[in-house]
């Protein structure tokens, strides 16, 4: 449980951060497709006998870079694409698992996610993740508001709108294989979308939205385990749950 509370508060740190630049431009059907595409990446790994956290990394990042340079040059695809990709990534993890001789893991811990078995090393990964993108919005925080909320006006201000949709979409991968084993492949997208997603009715500027969302995903992870471990059932589930509940509660406080 100490893991896991550990690891959710690292998830909540780049879910609000990544979460929150993936909502404002509207990029969060393509965290959803490197969430399921990155099955491949994990189905390749525990076919060639390697960890499955750098399977779906590279394969993450290999997917959403594809998928950067795809939509950035044909936006109105934008849909198709990504459901392509989304599924050619389920099925050639499926494939690889099935050639596995003797392959008898439990895929649900991916599917769904097992924040209870969260290791040290899956910690060091999310937190070397969460330093970088510190690290990146530190740096070039006015870019990445810029491409965000007008990409014509950060062009003409020379901004390399390009590189910075790429290192955003390289952003979204990593943060997706971070939050695997938090809520699983299927539910990354709620976790980095709906704190998000509540935080912007909240926030007047981008950087108050990342922290705000970041506080309200790790309240929800916090319930979620508390949930789950009270009621014996799946924590990412939990986690899901007690974040679509906070989100039906803020549109009922909006609209008062």
């Amino acid at each position: 449980m100490q893991n896991a509370f550990i690891g959710a508060f690292l998830v909540s740190i780049a879910c609000g951060i990544v979460g929150s630049l993936a909502v404002i431009n509207k990029m969060s059907f393509i965290s959803g497709g490197v969430a399921h595409a990155a099955f491949g990446g994990i189905g390749i790994a525990i076919f060639l006998g390697i960890s499955p956290i750098l399977g779906a990394s590279v394969f993450c990042l290999a997917i959403s870079l594809l998928i950067g340079f795809l939509t950035l040059k044909n936006r109105e695809r934008f849909d198709t694409i990504i459901g392509v990709l989304w599924a050619f990534g389920m099925a050639l993890g499926i494939l690889f698992i099935d050639l596995t001789p003797g392959y008898k893991g439990d895929l649900m811990s991916y599917l769904f996610g097992s924040i209870l078995a969260i290791d040290e090393k899956v910690l060091l990964f999310i937190g070397v993740c969460d330093l970088l993108f510190i690290a990146l919005i530190a740096l070039f925080y006015r870019q990445f508001c810029a491409i965000s909320f007008d990409m014509e006006f950060a062009k003409l201000r020379d901004v390399k709108t390009e590189l910075f949709y790429y290192l955003l979409v390289a952003m979204i991968s990593f943060c997706v294989v971070s939050t695997i084993q938090i809520v699983g492949l299927i539910l990354v997208v709620a976790l980095m979308s709906i704190p998000t997603f509540i935080a912007e009715k909240f926030a007047a500027r981008l950087g108050s939205m990342m922290l705000i969302s970041a506080l309200l995903s790790t309240l929800f992870c916090a319930i979620g385990l508390i949930f789950s471990y009270y009621f014996n059932v799946s924590s990412g589930a939990g986690i899901i749950l007690a974040a679509s509940v906070g989100f039906f509660i803020s549109l009922l406080i909006k609209k008062s």
